[in-house]
């Protein structure tokens, strides 16, 4: 575990008076909520039918050939279901809308059967609300934020290896990780969530870290590799690639091949586009990790702001394609508000940032994953956050 004695601290900004920009936020977020209404449903409907038109489009030229074409569309489609749909509707930013169908509520989305239909991927939409609305969001850049990079990435900061095959191992990660991560870690952590339960035990911050080795939930002879392969890998590995490319044999067999190769590469694509527009978001030499909880709303609403990074934000086609994670300031602040209010929150937030001297970072997804990359390999460190800490700050 990285401690903030290996290394010096960052200069620090000048003192910041949390409570009084704890009340702007707040008297922000009341203005977003009473504006919640029908308008921000038909916004996530709109970016819905994007997602669906990739995604017929791709398997509807994905017969004809192996192409990118059909790859990127597929591959994009895949991203607007997770990325935008289940992440914003997990979070309930449909729940408080008047009229709105349960299947687009928290209640209703990737339910049962449904996860066929709205959010079909690696991942078990159980495992990812657990690991990322509840310890991602509320433990941002502490040991117990199981997306926590610099800590995650010990092991290949540490090794002794040329600093190419560092980054090589990145490339891996990004092309896979998915399933090389996401769906493994997630379903670790809820497994070790109902086991503390069962024992009936407090301590939500626990399910973070565990001392089983990450290889067993891949073993089928253990009971919680069984289940992650009976519930994650066999459902989505079969259905994207035998069922759907079996789907088109009646075109014939090169037809059913073609369809497997750009499912294939959709998977590899779909990887690499999440990995660069959702990894960086809180990872870089200019963003700040933690030690210790936070003591109240005030202090988590600075280290939400200090610890994530936004991408260029505006307008609906360059914030899909960035799969609205180019407002991950505006989300971490306010989890639960649609799409269509981070838009309109996010040049409020920058303000009120500039003015209370809370550090607000931005900049192009190109940078960020340069800086993500960089922290990977070991070549930069976060900052810590000792800084921001009132504790340090209080004024005489």
């Amino acid at each position: 575990m990285t401690t903030p004695c290996d290394r010096p601290p960052a200069p620090a900004p000048p003192p910041i008076d949390y409570e009084a920009f704890a009340r702007d936020l707040d008297a922000l977020r009341r203005e977003l909520d009473a504006s919640l209404g029908v308008e921000h449903f038909e916004h996530l409907r709109k970016l819905e039918r994007w997602g669906h038109a990739c995604s017929t489009a791709g398997y509807a030229t994905a017969w004809l050939f192996p192409n990118p074409i059909s790859m990127a569309l597929i591959s994009t489609g895949s991203m607007a279901r997770w990325a935008i749909l289940a992440h914003h509707v997990g979070h309930r930013s449909m729940d408080r809308v008047s009229g709105v169908p349960e299947r687009y509520t928290s209640r209703g989305f990737a339910k049962g059967r449904r996860r066929l239909v709205d959010w079909f991927d690696w991942m078990h939409p159980d495992a990812w609300n657990h690991e990322h609305n509840v310890l991602h969001h509320y433990h941002t850049g502490e040991v117990a934020d199981p997306d926590l990079v610099e800590e995650n990435a010990a092991p290949l900061r540490d090794a002794k290896i040329p600093l190419a095959l560092k980054y090589l191992a990145v490339g891996f990660y990004a092309l896979t990780w998915k399933v090389t991560y996401y769906a493994p870690n997630t379903f670790q952590i809820l497994e070790r969530a109902k086991a503390r339960r069962a024992r009936r035990e407090s301590g939500v911050t626990r399910d973070a870290r565990g001392p089983e080795p990450y290889l067993e939930v891949f073993d089928p002879r253990t009971p919680v590799g069984r289940g992650f392969w009976s519930s994650c890998l066999l459902p989505y590995g079969l259905g994207r690639f035998v069922v759907i490319p079996a789907l088109f044999l009646p075109l014939g067999p090169l037809a059913a091949l073609s369809v497997w190769v750009n499912s294939v590469g959709a998977e590899a694509l779909t990887n690499l586009h999440t990995f660069a527009i959702i990894v960086p978001n809180h990872a870089g030499d200019d963003l700040y990790r933690f030690e210790g909880v936070t003591r109240d709303r005030a202090e988590l609403y600075v280290r939400q702001v200090a610890g994530s990074a936004n991408y260029e934000t505006g307008g609906d086609l360059r914030d899909f394609m960035h799969g609205f994670l180019n407002y991950q300031i505006e989300h971490h602040l306010f989890p639960d508000l649609p799409p269509l209010a981070y838009q309109r929150a996010q040049p409020r937030v920058k303000e009120l940032c500039a003015k209370h001297g809370v550090p607000y970072v931005q900049g192009s997804v190109w940078s960020r994953v340069k800086k993500l990359a960089d922290i990977l390999v070991g070549k930069t460190s976060m900052r810590w956050g000792d800084g921001l800490s009132r504790r340090a700050r209080a004024k005489a």
